[in-house]
C-alpha cells in the first residue's frame, strides 16, 4: 500500500534540526485514513523562518509529543493499514520528507517500515504524462496550506487522479 506523506520542520535537515509535524494519508479512493504526527524539538537549534511556515511557535514546539512515541505510534498505524506487501512511502519532495521520516524511524525506533526507498509523485505524474515539466499540483483538491495533513491529502489526491486515468491500481 502506497502512504503520501508530508513533513514539517524547523530546519533544512534532521539530526541538527527538529520535525516539527507530519501527516500521512493512506492512497486509497475515499483518502479517508489519516495519521498525524508532532514531534517536540530534539535540538536546541531552529531556524525561526522554517518554523514560521508550519504556523507554529517554538514555545508551542516545545509542548508536543515525544519522538520515539510517536514514531511508534506510527508504525503501529502504518501496520494497522497496511494490507500488501511492503507499506510505500510517497510524497511531493522526496529529498525532504522522506528523510526526515527515515532518520526518526530509525534513530526512535530502530527500523523504518517504509524499508530504504520511496517514490516522488512529481516522477511517477510526469512519466505517465510523458512531460518532464507538467504541472500536476493544480489538481490537488485540498488545499496546500502547511498543515501536513492537507498537504498529503491533496498530493494524494492528485497522485490518484492520474493512477485513474491512466487505469493503474
Amino acid at each position: 500500500m502506497w502512504f503520501v506523506v508530508d513533513v514539517e520542520s524547523d530546519g533544512p535537515i534532521p539530526n541538527k534540526y527538529s520535525m516539527v509535524s507530519f501527516g500521512a494519508v493512506a492512497v486509497t479512493p475515499a483518502l479517508d485514513r489519516t495519521f498525524y504526527g508532532k514531534t517536540r524539538p530534539v535540538s536546541d537549534e531552529w531556524v525561526p523562518e522554517a518554523l514560521a511556515i508550519s504556523g507554529i511557535s517554538r514555545e508551542e514546539h516545545l509542548t508536543f509529543d515525544d519522538p520515539k512515541g510517536v514514531m511508534e505510534k506510527f508504525e503501529n498505524w502504518i501496520q494497522t493499514q497496511n494490507r500488501d506487501g511492503r507499506p510505500v512511502l510517497v510524497s511531493d519532495n522526496n529529498g525532504y520528507d522522506a528523510a526526515w521520516i527515515n532518520y526518526y524511524f530509525h534513530y526512535y525506533i530502530g527500523r523504518n517500515p517504509f524499508g530504504f526507498s520511496s517514490r516522488r509523485i512529481s516522477d511517477i505524474i510526469c512519466g505517465l504524462e510523458g512531460d518532464l515539466r507538467f504541472n500536476w499540483k493544480r489538481f490537488r483538491r485540498t488545499k496546500h496550506d502547511h498543515n501536513p495533513i492537507n498537504d498529503a491529502k491533496g498530493n494524494a489526491e492528485a497522485l490518484l487522479y492520474f493512477l485513474e486515468k491512466h487505469k493503474i491500481s
